[in-house]
C-alpha cells in the first residue's frame, strides 16, 4: 500500500521532465556530432567493432601515404639514373670514336675535355639531393654527400682534374611498411647503382691454418654471418656462400688465401662486427678502418666504378692510348651501362609495386570507411524525426505541468 502525498505529482512531473531533457540532449548531441554512439553503453558490440575499424583505417591511411612517398622517391631516383644512362651512352660513343685510331693527339685531347665534363655531370647525379634534403644514393647515410671527389694532377692536362671518386655512404636498406606486416625494401646504395664491374679481392695470406679462436660475427655486403669457435677457412667460405649475400667465396688454389667476388656489379662491403675473423685472415684492416676502404694491404682488388672507368677513359685520351680505349675501357663502359640499365629496371619495378600498393590501400580505405559509417554514423533523417518527437513530448509535458499548477502569487492578492 502506497501513501499518496500532495507532493507526489510535482515529483513525478519533475522526474519525467528531467528524463525527457536528457533524451532531447542526447538527440541534439548525436545530430551535432553526426555519431550514433556517444558512449560505449549505447551499443557495446558496435562500439567494439567501431574501435577496431577506426584503428585499421588509420593504419591503411599510413600505408597509402608510405606507398605514395615511395613512389615519389622512386620516380625522382629513376630520373637521375636515366640521365646518368644518357651520359654513359654518350661516353661510350666517344670511346668507340676514339678507339678507331684515325684521330690525332690533339683531337683526342679535345674529346677528353668533353669526357671530363660528362664525368662531372655523372658525379653531380650521384650526389643528387631529394626535395627533403636527403642524399638519394647514400644508402641510409642520407645526411652526407654520397661520393667524395678528389682532384689531382693528370698527365696531359695543365689543370687539376678529378682523380678519384670515393663512396661516402653505406649499404644499409630501409624497410617501409606498405601493408599489414608487409614491407618494401629500399636500396639506395650508390656503390651498387654507379658500379661498372664485379669486384673481386684475392687474399694474399695462406689461410689453411686459420681457425676461429671464438664466436664472432662478420658482415659481408650488409649480411651478418656468425662465425663459431673452431671454424676453419673452408667452413667460413661455405657460410658466406650460404648466407644469401651477393658474394661468392672460394679458396685460392695457388696462395691458399680467401677470395671473394661479387655476383653482380657492386662494391664489396666487408666488416668485422664482433671479433677479428676477417682481420686475422688479412682480408681487412683493424676495426679502426671503416668499409669499403678497409681492404688489407696484402689483398689484390679488381673491378671498379663507373667513375673509375670514365676517369681511365679520359686519361687514356689525354695520353693518346687508343689501345686501352678499345680494350678494357670500352668493355668496362659496356658493363657499367648494363648494370645501370638493370638498376633502372629494378627501380621501375619498385615504382610499379608502390603504385599498386597505393591503389589497393586507397580502395581499402574506402571499404573500411563504409564499415565505420555503418557502425558509427547517424541516420540523420531518423535522428531529426526522433528529436522533433522528443521536443513535442517535452513541450506537451511543460504545458500539462503549467495547467496542473496554474495558481500564482496573484491569486492570493485579491
Amino acid at each position: 500500500m502506497h501513501r499518496i502525498s500532495s507532493n507526489m505529482n510535482n515529483m513525478d512531473t519533475q522526474a519525467n521532465l528531467r528524463l525527457q531533457e536528457s533524451r532531447l540532449n542526447k538527440a541534439n548531441n548525436q545530430i551535432g556530432s553526426q555519431r550514433r554512439i556517444q558512449e560505449l553503453r549505447d551499443d557495446p558490440l558496435a562500439a567494439g567493432h567501431l574501435v577496431r575499424y577506426q584503428s585499421y583505417l588509420d593504419r591503411v591511411n599510413v600505408f597509402e601515404k608510405n606507398a605514395a612517398t615511395l613512389s615519389d622517391q622512386f620516380a625522382l631516383r629513376e630520373g637521375y639514373m636515366n640521365n646518368s644512362l644518357e651520359i654513359m651512352q654518350r661516353v661510350r660513343e666517344l670511346a668507340v670514336t676514339g678507339a678507331n685510331g684515325i684521330y690525332t693527339g690533339d683531337d683526342l685531347k679535345n674529346m677528353a675535355s668533353e669526357v671530363d665534363e660528362l664525368l662531372k655531370e655523372l658525379v653531380q647525379n650521384a650526389n643528387a639531393i631529394s626535395s627533403d634534403g636527403n642524399s638519394i644514393f647514400g644508402g641510409t647515410n642520407t645526411k652526407s654527400v654520397a661520393f667524395e671527389v678528389e682532384f689531382g694532377t693528370v698527365e696531359g692536362s695543365g689543370t687539376p682534374l678529378i682523380e678519384n671518386v670515393r663512396y661516402n655512404g653505406n649499404v644499409g636498406e630501409n624497410k617501409i611498411e606498405v601493408d599489414e606486416n608487409k614491407y618494401m625494401t629500399v636500396d639506395n646504395a650508390g656503390n651498387r647503382t654507379f658500379w661498372a664491374e664485379q669486384q673481386s679481392i684475392f687474399g694474399g695470406r695462406d689461410a689453411t691454418g686459420w681457425q676461429a679462436d671464438g664466436d664472432s660475427v662478420i658482415s659481408v655486403d650488409g649480411v651478418e654471418i656468425a662465425v663459431n669457435a673452431g671454424d676453419n677457412v673452408y667452413a667460413l667460405a661455405a657460410k658466406i656462400n650460404d648466407s644469401g649475400a651477393a658474394v661468392r667465396a672460394s679458396i685460392d688454389p695457388v696462395t691458399n688465401g680467401l677470395n671473394l667476388e661479387t655476383t653482380d656489379a657492386r662494391q664489396l662491403w666487408l666488416q668485422d662486427v664482433s671479433g677479428t675473423a676477417l682481420n686475422d685472415l688479412g682480408i681487412i684492416k683493424d676495426a679502426s678502418q671503416k668499409p669499403p676502404y678497409n681492404i688489407g694491404n696484402s689483398v689484390r682488388v679488381s673491378g671498379g666504378s663507373m667513375f673509375d672507368t670514365v676517369i681511365a677513359f679520359r686519361n687514356a685520351l689525354l695520353k693518346g692510348d687508343t689501345e686501352s680505349i678499345g680494350g678494357r675501357v670500352l668493355g668496362a663502359l659496356d658493363n657499367g651501362i648494363s648494370n645501370l640499365v638493370t638498376r633502372i629496371s629494378k627501380s621501375g619495378s619498385e615504382y610499379e609495386r608502390a603504385q599498386l600498393n597505393m591503389t589497393r590501400n586507397s580502395a581499402m580505405a574506402l571499404s573500411v570507411t563504409q564499415q565505420v559509417s555503418r557502425e558509427g554514423d547517424l541516420d540523420f533523417t531518423k535522428a531529426v524525426t526522433d528529436m522533433k518527437m522528443l521536443d513535442y513530448a517535452y513541450q506537451a509535458t511543460l504545458s500539462n505541468a503549467g495547467k496542473m499548477y496554474s495558481s500564482t502569487l496573484l491569486n492570493y492578492m485579491r
